[in-house]
């Protein structure tokens, strides 16, 4: 933790996010405060003892915070006992993107880089449909998750996804030149577009949970109502929508992954490969890159809860070169 030492006993202050909080009840029947705090450098659980809602506010996952407090080991790990907690403020000048994983490209670069893909396209419908979804959602964009709790679920993570299928689409199409170039990476780009509607995101870029949208409909509907909105409004024909909305409803592959229908043409199958294999590598590679050489992670339940290994022959901290 980046946390600032204030003398030689432990006594440190600093900013910092709160991952999880619970209010629990002490053995002498006083509130406390149990809390996991965060930031770029790693995590400490956190205890706020005597908690009073009047004396110190009130406080949810995924807030900034400024703490002070002592750190000291309880059960061989690192445990801050807080004496001052409160909000950050605009005065404080932190960034909450400093605080929680983030996509290595920043949201800006990957969005221009979508952008001018798409305004390179030679088909006006699909430049035109991509386009303009892409010019309406550029605020969120820019800093969205792509997923909840399992792959991408950093800031950022929702155009790391895409253009990380943009890029590998890209290759494929290299391979086999009979694959319709832009209407895959048209797929690839608008298949999640749907998760801006799908989660509640707090500040930090960091999903806190699904919408009632989601919940109800999930992004592989939602994302085909909003091709057909647009195609609508801008006068896109039936054909190149359809096309667009099956992407978006096969891109999970089978009904038991959420597919509303399995992929019916190249494009639609090849983006629902590219899709779990991005996703699949991604979720690996954070289960692996912090177990010793030659161990084992735990099960991973996303990955059919098996066990993966570190051969250790690559370093894994290099970034997904998407540039």
């Amino acid at each position: 933790m980046n946390f600032t030492p204030i003398d030689n006993n432990g006594l440190v202050d600093g900013f910092c996010i709160i991952k999880s909080i619970d209010q629990k009840t002490s053995s002498k029947g006083d509130a406390y405060l149990d809390m996991m705090l965060g930031d770029s450098d790693g995590e400490i659980n956190a205890k706020l003892w005597r908690y009073s809602k009047e004396l110190h506010g009130e406080y949810n996952a995924n807030e900034l915070v400024k703490i002070r407090g002592m750190i000291s080991q309880y059960n061989g790990a690192d445990q801050l006992k807080i004496e001052r907690i409160r909000h950050t403020t605009a005065s404080d000048g932190v960034n909450p993107a400093d605080f929680v994983k983030t996509a290595a490209a920043s949201g800006e670069d990957m969005y221009n880089e979508l952008l001018r893909i798409a305004e390179g396209f030679a088909d006006e419908e699909l430049k035109t449909i991509v386009t303009a979804i892409l010019k309406d959602n550029r605020m969120c964009l820019l800093y969205w998750p792509a997923a909840f709790k399992l792959h991408h679920a950093i800031r950022g993570g929702l155009l790391f996804h895409s253009l990380s299928i943009v890029r590998l689409a890209e290759k494929v199409c290299d391979i086999y030149p009979f694959v319709d170039r832009e209407l895959l990476i048209s797929g690839a780009i608008l298949h999640d577009i749907a998760k801006l509607s799908e989660f509640e995101v707090a500040e930090t870029g960091i999903a806190t949970g699904y919408s009632n949208e989601g919940n109800l409909l999930g992004h592989l509907a939602m994302g085909a109502m909003v091709v057909e909105k647009y195609a609508e409004k801008l006068g896109i024909s039936q054909k190149t929508a359809m096309l667009l909305e099956h992407m978006c409803l096969s891109h999970h592959g089978e009904p038991d992954f959420g597919a509303a229908v399995r992929p019916m043409f190249i494009e639609a199958e090849l983006l629902s490969e590219l899709d779990l294999m991005d996703s699949r590598i991604f979720a690996m590679r954070e289960a692996v890159e912090n177990v010793a050489s030659d161990d084992f992670s735990s099960r991973i339940w996303s990955m059919d809860n098996r066990k993966l290994f570190n051969h250790a022959r690559k370093n894994l901290s290099e970034e997904t070169k998407l540039f």
